[in-house]
């Protein structure tokens, strides 16, 4: 399961990409919206205002917006960035590896098998699926409710 702070991060980001590219939201604005805590909002765009994703305005027009497009944002993306490795074992993480304590070997392991299968899978739909995909309700060749994807 992805954490709460990884599906209010989906969330705003939806906010954002919805909102005029030209004006900047209010950190408020986005918390009624998307029915997130404030400063718990406060936290989450700070984390993805230091990976690039978005950019902040200061003064009266100030708020946030996305420095990327919509459609260059992965929901893989931003989940690693919150929840960091997405991974079922870490023995199959791209970025975190290591080897299970109780393994005799990686090649003859079941369980890892059929993992492998899973985390494929798992990869291929999130960093395919981008927020502008989840705004106009696909997900990649399937069709899904835009709130489906953001909050299954």
């Amino acid at each position: 399961m992805i954490s709460q702070k990884a599906k209010y991060a989906l969330r705003a980001l939806a906010a954002l990409a919805q909102a005029d590219p030209d004006e900047p939201m209010l950190i408020s604005q986005i918390a009624v919206q998307q029915s997130i805590p404030k400063k718990f909002l406060e936290q989450i765009l700070l984390d993805l205002k230091r990976s690039g994703i978005v950019a902040s305005r200061r003064g009266k027009q100030g708020g946030y917006l996305l420095l990327k497009p919509a459609d260059r944002i992965t929901f893989g993306e931003v989940l690693r960035l919150v929840d960091g490795p997405i991974a079922p074992l870490p023995c199959l993480s791209q970025t975190a590896y290591r080897r299970c304590e109780d393994c005799d070997g990686e090649h003859l392991c079941e369980i890892r098998h059929v993992f492998a299968r899973v985390a494929d899978a798992t990869r291929e739909v999130l960093f395919k699926t981008t927020i502008a995909d989840a705004i106009e309700g696909t997900s990649g060749e399937t069709q899904a409710p835009a709130r489906e994807l953001l909050t299954a």
